[in-house]
């Protein structure tokens, strides 16, 4: 059955929004996937806090149009959905790091990126799929915190063998 103006003008105001409000988010295609893998990969993304909304692909265009995001060049083709974070707060390289495992997971013939938002601007799938790559927030600031000690621990370690050579 299709839906009335009112139905689709809804819609495109609720992806507008999650949109303007995302850190991110990801468009993937998907098809060949089951009722129960969907709703598995649905249940793991809401657990994180991520959203995940299936639309006609000619709504999904006009809200990105509307909040300002050029998509020509980016095909969107076959069974669309948009996966964003709730909130402007959230990691903005999680979304698309959710969704990458679960292209690993289920295979590239039944989901795939087709590209996405990220730092207020569109950008493709070669690069959401770079972006999808880079290690959580907690996992950089981890490395951060290791790379600063680690000129501390080598010294220490210096200091300690030098005493020891000394007693």
């Amino acid at each position: 059955m299709s839906k009335t103006k009112a139905e689709k003008s809804e819609i495109i105001s609720m992806l507008e929004k999650a949109l303007k409000n995302a850190s991110s988010a990801v468009l993937v295609h998907f098809t060949k996937i089951n009722v129960a893998e969907e709703s598995a990969m649905r249940k793991s993304l809401r657990s994180d806090g991520i959203s995940y909304t299936v639309a006609k692909k000619s709504l999904i265009r006009r809200a990105l149009d509307a909040v300002g995001f050029a998509h020509k060049d980016v095909a969107l083709d076959g069974q669309v959905a948009i996966a964003y974070d709730a909130s402007k707060e959230g990691d903005p390289t999680a979304v698309s790091r959710r969704v990458l495992e679960f292209v690993k997971k289920h295979g590239a013939d039944k989901l795939m990126i087709l590209g996405g938002t990220f730092d207020g601007r569109f950008v493709g799938q070669d690069e959401m799929r770079e972006i999808a790559t880079i290690p959580s927030l907690h996992t950089l600031r981890g490395m951060f915190v290791n790379v600063i000690s680690s000129p501390m621990r080598g010294l220490v370690v210096a200091l300690s063998a030098v005493a020891e050579k000394k007693q």
